[in-house]
């Protein structure tokens, strides 16, 4: 068979009998449009996580070759490294209490902005996503923090007589991770607050009319049975954006609490991460702890899918 009538036969062809070549011949088109994302993710994304799992079973220094040690780095996380399960007990609690209550912060402004209408809307929109994008948020955090009676939450504290002397909120280990928890909440509505508020404007509105008359009786029925299932995209795409920012949890500690904090107090995987591998260059100890990051972010992304495959049931 030559070369135009196999292609002409391949065309016609259900797609349930094509073999995956065939398909990709059939939409070379679009394969060659998705060529340089798909380069570029291989090289950028795809190669280091590979090549982190393979490092993770090394010794390595950059200054030698890789020498393999088998599951040496993993035993030293969990039975040796006191500092690393301190940071995973705080990047878990981080994770569990920023990450939902963020995800459902931006999901909740997100409908109460979108029945606002032109202007308005835009410049609520702005004010709520203003602080993730804000470059000197950890001045003004700082300022708000300083421990003596300057600071402005001290100075407010004391005027009212609330505390007798100024609290070191950053150098008091009790303080550090309330106080984390708090800051990373103000800066959450990022890019899944945007997805939100574009994926509510795009749902039909002839959806409601039609459930209106099914039996929607009011704003909660219309939200669960019509507006979430409609933007089930948009969903998924701000809990994988919530869980990577609620798992990487680093700039706020380093920036606020130092790195390391007090008794690692605000220590994070991340910023234990740097520490191994941009201070002391152990770099398949490093890898050893991205490595246990990316299954715990793999994880947590599947057992999202699964609850969100629920949403409208």
């Amino acid at each position: 068979m030559d070369k135009n009538n196999y292609q002409g036969t391949v065309s016609t062809l259900p797609r349930s009998r094509m073999t995956l070549w065939d398909q990709m011949k059939r939409s070379k088109s679009s394969y060659l449009m998705l060529a340089p994302y798909f380069i570029l993710f291989f090289f950028f994304t795809v190669l280091p996580v590979g090549m982190a799992m393979i490092f993770s079973f090394t010794y390595y220094n950059m200054l030698e070759m890789p020498q393999f040690i088998g599951w040496k780095n993993y035993i030293k996380l969990f039975l040796e490294d006191d500092i690393f399960i301190k940071s995973l007990k705080n990047t878990l609690i981080l994770a569990v209490v920023t990450g939902p209550v963020s995800y459902f912060m931006c999901l909740l402004f997100a409908w109460i902005i979108n029945e606002f209408k032109g202007w308005l809307r835009a410049f609520l929109t702005l004010i709520f996503y203003a602080p993730s994008i804000c470059g000197n948020a950890y001045v003004v955090w700082n300022l708000i923090l300083t421990g003596d009676r300057y600071g402005y939450l001290n100075g407010l504290l004391l005027k009212l007589g609330i505390i007798d002397e100024a609290k070191l909120w950053m150098q008091t280990e009790n303080y550090v991770l309330p106080v984390l928890i708090i800051v990373q909440l103000w800066l959450s509505l990022g890019t899944g607050f945007l997805t939100f508020i574009a994926g509510l404007q795009t749902v039909d509105k002839s959806l409601y009319e039609a459930a209106a008359l099914d039996g929607v009786k009011n704003r909660w029925q219309e939200l669960w049975f019509v507006t979430l299932p409609a933007m089930k995209p948009q969903l998924m795409f701000g809990a994988v954006m919530q869980i990577t920012t609620s798992f990487a949890i680093c700039d706020v500690s380093i920036n606020l609490a130092g790195n390391p904090s007090v008794n690692y107090a605000g220590a994070t995987v991340v910023t234990h991460l740097l520490d191994y591998g941009t201070v002391r260059f152990e770099m398949g100890y490093a890898s050893a702890i991205a490595t246990l990051l990316f299954i715990l972010m793999v994880g947590s992304n599947q057992l999202i899918q699964k609850l969100l495959r629920r949403v409208g049931e």
